[in-house]
């Protein structure tokens, strides 16, 4: 990728001729939570495959875009499916969408996934808030040159999963009828599953919730200052006594807690409130 900055105004540019708005809220939807992006009104897709630089998942083939609209009253920016560090891409690469969501205007970011849980009082279906994560990749995307334009050298991660908008989530999920989770997110470089003894590190060292994603962009979104809300999907409960964990079970679990998510993250949206988070 040639130098970072450039490559992120010919992006933006690309995809303004698109929009005659600003996105207030950027949306990634893990590959197995993508429908919601259907609930966008008056919907404009940009293709992946056709915006300089970005690159294409290997799960969605040349199937992904960018879907800007509207949710509720909120003007949005939906992306289905995030990149992986086990596909093979660098950090800026898995980043660099939310480079483009940032130069565009965005202000709060709703990242999700599906995860495994490390608590044993979590199970399949339980929907967690991200409160804090540890980047168990030891890579980071604010690795090498830095421009001001990108943010700061040396931005704070304390806070970096809002809890205006952690708080925002809990009292939608509690008026829909059902409770959420809330744990500290490990992230792994996969794509292979945790072993046992992983998992007891990973309890060790204080972590509910296990993934392979939303940690890079999280980082950048924060170093771009936006609000983050991170979501997980628990797909299956880690237990070191019981049976290997099997990718079409996660595949199940997260389909058949779709509509519930879908109805926290749409409700969630709509009480959001612009240019007025701290």
């Amino acid at each position: 990728m040639e130098d970072l900055e450039q490559s992120i105004l010919k992006a933006v540019s690309y995809v303004k001729s698109f929009i005659s708005f600003r996105p207030d809220i950027a949306i990634v939807l893990g590959g197995e939570l993508g429908s919601l992006a259907y609930e966008v009104q008056n919907p404009i897709e940009v293709p992946f495959e056709d915006i300089p630089y970005f690159q294409t998942s290997e799960s969605l083939g040349r199937g992904g875009k960018l879907i800007f609209g509207k949710i509720y009253n909120k003007n949005v920016v939906v992306m289905q499916g995030g990149l992986h560090y086990f596909e093979g891409y660098s950090m800026q690469e898995i980043t660099f969408p939310i480079r483009i969501f940032a130069f565009l205007g965005v202000e709060a970011l709703i990242i999700t996934n599906s995860a495994g849980g490390i608590n044993p009082k979590f199970k399949p279906g339980d929907i967690a808030l991200i409160t804090d994560h540890i980047n168990l990749v030891f890579d980071s995307p604010l690795k090498g040159p830095n421009s001001s334009l990108l943010g700061a050298r040396f931005p704070s991660m304390k806070n970096c999963y809002s809890p205006k908008l952690i708080e925002i989530a809990k009292k939608v999920s509690q008026e829909i009828g059902f409770s959420v989770q809330e744990g500290v997110y490990a992230y792994m470089p996969g794509p292979q599953y945790e072993t046992d003894a992983e998992i007891k590190m990973l309890n060790t060292l204080g972590a509910s919730i296990v993934g392979m994603s939303m940690v890079p962009e999280v980082i950048v979104a924060t170093q771009s200052g936006m609000n983050v809300l991170g979501i997980s999907c628990i797909t299956h409960v880690a237990d070191v006594y019981g049976e290997p964990t099997s990718h079409n079970e996660v595949l199940d679990v997260a389909s058949s807690t779709e509509e519930k998510f879908k109805a926290l993250v749409m409700d969630t949206i709509n009480k959001i409130e612009i240019e007025t988070e701290g």
